[in-house]
Order: C-alpha cells, then structure tokens, then sequence
C-alpha cells in the first residue's frame, strides 16, 4: 500500500471516532431538551388555562339573565320582560393591559418551548 491510501485509513477511522463522539453527546443533549421543553409546555399550558378565565366574561351569567327571562314569560309578566333588556348579573370588566401582556409572555413562552422540542426531534431524525 502506499502512503496514501494509508493516511486516508488512518483519517477515516479518527473521524469517524470523532463523529461518534460527537453524534453521542449532541443526541444526549437534544434528549434533554424534549424532556425539558416538554415539561416546561405542560407547565405553561397550566398558567395558560389558569389566567384564560381573566380574559372573557362568564358565560354562565349571560344564560342565567336568559333563563330569568324566560320565566318571567312563562309566568306571564310580559311587561316585566318587554321593558328590562337581558342583562348580566356580574359586574365583568375587561382585562388589564398588564394581564394581557402577561398572556401574551405567556403564549411566546410556549410557542418557543414547542419549537425548541420540533428543533430537537429533527435534529434526533437527521
């Protein structure tokens, strides 16, 4: 054999000792980011949901001001309805601007926690 095949021998089988290596701590480390970022979207969602019922009014207030007058015509106080609009019997107000950045902190922190775990999971199929 000649020199030179010898040397591309040798180079092959340090590169792919390399590459091994390297393959090795990289596919460990993306390992650590799915359980993490998954872990960390599971825990976002969770405030998410929490700090979802600040943004609306409650539904529930809305079909009770229906259903009260729904008995007044079934016991036929028609004036009673006809003068008095449907209305809610909470006092809603709209959310804070400070609640709404919070919720929008919030939806980044998951939109980049989910594209973290799709970076890992292409870089673990590649």
């Amino acid at each position: 054999k000649d020199k030179h095949s010898l040397f591309l021998a040798a180079y092959k089988k340090v590169a792919e000792e390399h590459d091994d290596e390297f393959l090795e701590k990289y596919n460990g480390d993306m390992d650590v980011m799915l359980i993490f970022s998954g872990l960390f979207s599971a825990v976002s969602s969770a405030f998410i949901v929490a700090m979802e019922s600040n943004l609306s009014p409650d539904p529930d207030d809305t079909t009770h001001a229906l259903l009260a007058q729904l008995v007044q015509i079934g016991l036929g106080n028609f004036t009673a309805v006809g003068s008095t609009p449907a209305t809610q019997a909470s006092t809603w107000s709209p959310p804070i601007a400070t609640s709404i950045r919070i919720q929008s902190i919030a939806y980044a922190s998951l939109s980049f926690s989910l594209l973290a775990a799709f970076g890992a999971v292409l870089g673990k199929q590649w």
